[in-house]
């Protein structure tokens, strides 16, 4: 009962609609930033409204700081918005096919995580279950930082979907091994193909430190995907000790009998698990290649759509995707915003010099790939609360 008052009281109804509002509040903001971000493009002399004034005196043009350019009614230079970029282009039967694509990936990220669940839930979970778990999990990782994810909201969700507490973290445990197996293994695989210097920003002071973060990081996922083996697999009595020694802090110490109880979940889940025959971890595994590729393919639709791209650049723009997805996973900001924007930019200016394009591009990415899901999460979630 008192557990029962604590969730009521955790979901109540001015809760619920206050992280809905706050949601739907940062991301029309985001749009609207995103919207109005501008860029100072050079134009025919007397067509222009500013002219570069080299305020810094660094003999280098930085369209995006309006202070480096003066009003003059014969100017070489003018401003423009991402709004107006998105508003010249000239949208083709070709640009409709290759946008059309990148929402069938999303799609296909999407379908493949609800196929991944209901393998690891021994399909237990409905397909229309399976979508409100996703649809809510993504919604939680994208009011959360990078670098959190939603994880933990994930074994309340599948908890409440009547999956065992102790078989709900095993769950989520064994999807974010495979995540990281996936990335794991991608990397060497692509390095044999792409020298990893062409994978990070031109510039070389950002070059150095995103490369240098990115092999860091790619050794501490190396480090946590194999925890996460020996937990579940070899020894699953290292979670309910570590379980066990976190609830014995004295804020803490009165749900301690219940995470003992989830530690001895999973346990027999693990062995449960250890079990299951080839067949099943060749489908979880096969469905999380298909969700990865599918969430990478997104941005390759997005980009061909208004850009020439050859098979290879197709292969690069793929590849450039491991250091941004790495990027936006350290992220301390809301699903990465801000930093999935700039390092967008950053990875894919290769392609174009019009950082203001770029700019465009990635709203319209992240139009497709993530604020779908604050919208759709927002209209499950209160319907969910009130059925669990």
């Amino acid at each position: 009962m008192e557990n029962e008052n604590q969730l009521k009281s955790a979901f109540s109804s001015w809760k619920i609609v206050l992280a809905i509002v706050l949601g739907l509040g940062i991301a029309g903001w985001m749009v609207y930033r995103s919207l109005n971000q501008t860029q100072f493009i050079e134009v025919e002399t007397g067509m222009g409204t500013h002219i570069w004034s080299d305020i810094n005196r660094d003999q280098h043009v930085d369209s995006s700081n309006p202070k480096e350019f003066t009003l003059s009614t014969n100017g070489n230079y003018r401003q423009q918005t991402v709004s107006d970029i998105l508003r010249d282009i000239t949208w083709t039967s070709h640009s409709f096919f290759w946008i059309l694509m990148a929402l069938l990936f999303m799609v296909g990220r999407d379908l493949a995580y609800m196929w991944r669940i209901r393998i690891l839930t021994q399909k237990r979970l409905s397909w229309k279950s399976s979508f409100h778990t996703i649809m809510l999990w993504e919604f939680a990782s994208a009011l959360s930082p990078g670098v959190v994810g939603g994880s933990a909201v994930a074994m309340f969700i599948l908890n409440k979907e009547k999956i065992e507490l102790g078989r709900s973290t095993a769950i989520v445990v064994i999807t974010t091994m495979m995540d990281n197996l996936f990335y794991i293994i991608l990397v060497p695989l692509v390095f044999l193909f792409i020298s990893p210097t062409l994978l990070f920003p031109a510039d070389s002071v950002t070059h150095q430190g995103v490369e240098f973060a990115f092999w860091i990081a790619y050794s501490l996922f190396t480090l946590i995907g194999l925890i996460l083996f020996v937990s579940v697999f070899w020894y699953p009595q290292l979670v309910g000790r570590f379980l066990g020694f976190i609830f014995r802090i004295p804020f803490l110490n009165k749900w301690r009998s219940k995470a003992l109880k989830t530690g001895e979940e999973i346990v027999i889940t693990s062995k449960e698990l250890k079990k299951e025959n080839w067949r099943f971890w060749f489908t979880s595994f096969l469905a999380t290649l298909l969700s990865w590729t599918s969430r990478y393919m997104v941005i390759n639709a997005i980009l061909a759509a208004f850009l020439t791209l050859r098979l290879h650049d197709h292969v690069f723009i793929f590849a450039k995707q491991l250091v941004l997805w790495l990027l936006m996973i350290v992220s301390p900001t809301p699903g990465g915003s801000g930093v999935a924007e700039y390092a967008f930019g950053e990875l894919m200016s290769d392609f174009t010099h019009s950082a203001l394009l770029l700019a465009g591009l990635a709203l319209l990415w992240r139009l497709i790939s993530y604020f779908p899901y604050l919208f759709i999460g927002a209209i499950i979630l209160p319907r969910w609360l009130r059925k669990k």
